[in-house]
């Protein structure tokens, strides 16, 4: 039986990034950014091996530079998820990604130079290519006509700048294409969404663009993010954080997770600790995913630390524990199976989850996904 989610996915059309799919029926993919030189080869499929290892789906690496383009063709060749080419201001790279073989591009019609002159021959040559495009409608490099008509980047002027770029690939029958309309303020970027999904059925790539550091950013995209997938809206999504690129693949996939919009592999169901917890629930919890980690199927594992709470939660979940007088209770689908030392706990309960596991079937998804109660 599928998990409950909030609301249906809006349909959109769907289109080919690669071997991706995206749109439509197909699953909300998770995308991040190389922080590498492009023009580094060997630095560039390390970075992207890595981000495949954690789960990502499809990957962007930056263009500024001829030696940049001149890498996409090796990059594109070797990558083992989609590469996707960024453009900014040189509309030739644009073409020089295309005959790159990149799985698709990425143009910001605010800054690439005559862009509305060039959609027609850049259409045909991703026609020719069977190449897709992101139309990249950023806050921070919107068109000055719009930055004129609106004052600043509203998200009436971010949305406004999308449906005409629309227009005018769809004018020359060009389709295969995805639009994000990427804002820093999340209540500025939903509002954006929101009324782009209602101007046509273009696949949507969520994103707050310089969502800023780590802490800030995760809870500035899950923020935004989970008030439009709750919608329905969203069928790719990057977040923007500064930190490592890995990092912002787990942030992804744990928003997909919560909303039940991804399959979940393992998930720990810890109390925050109160004044009423006997055990250290931090450390408790900490060395429980630690010790977990990589599992590759769906076990939902309960660490509490007092009678309060923990019973009910411990007997909900495929294996949990519940703490109290230097002691813990050990549940095994709803059943106490033993009682041991607080000294124990943690090294019973890997166990109990290794034997668990071996039942059960590993699903598609990535990292260990940590619930605070």
């Amino acid at each position: 039986m599928p998990a409950p989610v909030l609301a249906p996915r809006r349909r959109t059309r769907k289109i080919k990034v690669g071997d991706v799919y995206v749109g439509g029926d197909a699953p909300i993919s998770v995308q991040s950014m190389c922080t590498t030189k492009t023009h580094d080869v060997n630095a560039t499929l390390q970075q992207i091996a890595e981000l495949t290892a954690s789960g990502c789906d499809i990957v962007r690496v930056a263009c500024p530079t001829q030696d940049d383009a001149d890498a996409l063709a090796p990059i594109a060749r070797k990558s083992n998820i989609p590469v996707i080419a960024d453009i900014h201001f040189q509309p030739k790279y644009v073409f020089a990604a295309i005959e790159a073989g990149c799985a698709a591009v990425r143009v910001n019609p605010g800054n690439i130079k005559r862009f509305d002159d060039q959609v027609k021959e850049i259409a045909q040559a991703a026609k020719d290519h069977g190449t897709s495009i992101r139309i990249g409608v950023n806050a921070g490099s919107l068109d000055k006509r719009l930055l004129d008509k609106y004052g600043k980047p509203t998200a009436e002027a971010l949305v406004e700048s999308a449906v005409w770029e629309a227009s005018l690939f769809e004018e020359h029958d060009f389709h295969d294409f995805k639009i994000s309309v990427k804002h820093n303020d999340p209540v500025v970027m939903v509002r954006a969404y929101e009324m782009l999904s209602e101007r046509g059925d273009w696949p949507l790539h969520l994103g707050v663009t310089e969502a800023g550091p780590a802490f800030q950013g995760t809870i500035k995209s899950a923020t935004a993010f989970g008030a439009l997938l709750a919608q329905g809206i969203g069928d790719t999504i990057r977040v923007s954080l500064s930190a490592p690129p890995v990092e912002e693949v787990k942030v992804g996939i744990q928003i997909l997770q919560a909303l039940n919009l991804r399959p979940r592999k393992l998930e720990i169901v810890s109390c925050p600790s109160c004044g009423r917890a006997q055990v250290d629930v931090y450390e408790l919890a900490e060395k429980v995913t630690a010790g977990l980690e990589g599992m590759e199927v769906p076990l939902r594992v309960a660490v509490m630390g007092c009678v309060v709470n923990g019973p009910g939660e411990a007997r909900e979940a495929d294996l949990g524990v519940a703490s109290g007088n230097g002691k813990g209770q050990i549940f095994v689908k709803g059943e106490v199976i033993k009682t041991v030392p607080e000294s124990q706990i943690v090294e019973t309960l890997i166990e109990e989850a290794m034997k668990i596991a071996e039942t059960m079937e590993p699903v598609e998804g990535a990292s260990p996904l940590v619930v605070p109660s």
